[in-house]
């Protein structure tokens, strides 16, 4: 008999040991069908090789997408339009990956008849509420299977002795090969935790990252290169108009080969504590620089410092799990209606772990105005003498403070 009238659950599946596991584990526990859907974000490995592994633990209905367009075009950029940066470094390359996880298995839910989803997130992870608060945000109704907090496979060595007691096959990379970190990688980036990483003193070597070089690597000479933005978007590399996945795409590789975008953070994570992991965002860190120097050209001056002031909202929003929330897509339209003048062309360079921007060009929405800012005769533009009247202005409840304190 089914438990807690579950009869089919969708369930997140990469494949892996965790998954392998949660697949018998639910069909023992639960007595239901299992669904299971894996999603291609672009985190590098190839996912059709999950099917055989649903195939043979009996799965019926297996779900297999390449999500990376909708990734970096619904969900990537619009957050870099607010330019959100989580705790002044994180770029919040898992955060923004987990609200389309679960529109994706709700979607599926519904389709299949399922009466609940699951995941494989921990019990001490940000990525359960970020899940679970996007599944709620689509169907309230929706039952949650964390199987984390339900079982006591607590270890890998319960975990592998639980694998190997109910026959489920898992693939073994050799000795040497097999990364000792917990990694997550999209398009946007890659992140790792664990081993070593969990002393906050240790410095991770540098056999560890995947996509970048290090700056003491990257080549001597600069790599130019010219992002153009429509609608405050990237739409082309050098002149060339690219979708929003093969874009990203050619970021990552411009900016890895220029030992661009690693950080080694210690955050503070929504369930209360704080966690040290590494992350290698090239293409984003290129972007968030390109992005921001576009508007430094194209955005009235107060409605660009109000965007700086409701940033670390909306980065709080999107890290903790509230893509779906009302707060964020109120914010988000008021940030997409700035976007409308973010037009142009930045001109970049990177060299060494660097991003420089070294020229910016808006032919049709540029506000700076040479005849004004120019420190030759400006032709009569500015008058400079109002600025004696403006100061005193503004001055003058500083001079009352002052007289009164004398």
């Amino acid at each position: 008999m089914s438990k807690d009238g579950i009869k089919k659950v969708v369930l997140a599946y990469s494949g892996g040991l965790d998954t392998s596991i949660i697949v018998k584990w639910l069909q023992d526990e639960y007595q239901c069908e299992v669904v299971t859907f894996t999603a291609d974000i672009g985190q590098g490995e190839e996912v059709e090789p999950v099917r055989a592994k649903a195939e043979a633990a009996g799965i019926k209905e297996i779900y297999i997408e390449d999500l990376t367009e909708e990734f970096v075009r619904d969900y990537v950029f619009p957050m870099f339009r607010a330019n959100a940066i989580y705790e002044g470094e994180y770029l919040l390359g898992t955060s923004i990956a987990r609200p389309l996880i679960a529109k994706r298995l709700i979607e599926i839910a519904n389709e299949t008849g399922a009466d609940a989803i699951s995941h494989g997130a921990t019990g001490k992870g940000n990525d359960q509420v970020r899940f679970e608060l996007g599944a709620y945000a689509l169907r309230p109704d929706i039952k949650i299977i964390a199987p984390w907090r339900e079982w006591d496979l607590n270890s890998r060595e319960k975990l592998l002795n639980y694998a190997e007691a109910n026959g489920i096959s898992i693939e073994m990379k050799r000795e040497g090969k097999k990364s000792p970190y917990s990694m997550d990688a999209n398009l946007l980036h890659i992140s790792y935790e664990g081993y070593d990483l969990e002393d906050p003193w240790a410095e991770p070597g540098n056999d560890m990252w995947r996509w970048s070089v290090s700056p003491e690597e990257a080549p001597n000479e600069a790599t130019y290169i010219e992002i153009g933005f429509e609608k405050g978007d990237p739409i082309s590399i050098d002149g060339e108009k690219l979708s929003a996945a093969a874009l990203l795409l050619k970021l990552n590789q411009l900016g890895g080969d220029n030992g661009i975008g690693r950080a080694d953070i210690v955050e503070n994570r929504y369930v209360g504590m704080k966690s040290r992991g590494c992350y290698e965002t090239p293409g984003g860190t290129i972007l968030l620089k390109a992005h921001r120097a576009m508007e430094s050209l194209t955005l009235d001056r107060e409605a660009a410092h109000m965007k700086d002031e409701l940033m670390p909202r909306y980065a709080k929003l999107v890290y903790n799990g509230y893509w779906f929330a009302p707060e964020r897509e109120m914010l988000q339209a008021a940030i997409d209606q700035t976007q409308q003048v973010v037009n142009g062309v930045v001109r970049v360079k990177l060299y060494k772990g660097n991003v420089s921007v070294v020229g910016r060009r808006s032919d049709s929405n540029s506000l700076f105005d040479e005849s004004i800012a120019t420190f030759e005769d400006d032709a009569g533009a500015y008058n400079q003498q109002d600025a004696e009247g403006f100061i005193k202005l503004n001055a003058l409840r500083l001079r009352v403070a002052a007289s009164k304190n004398q």
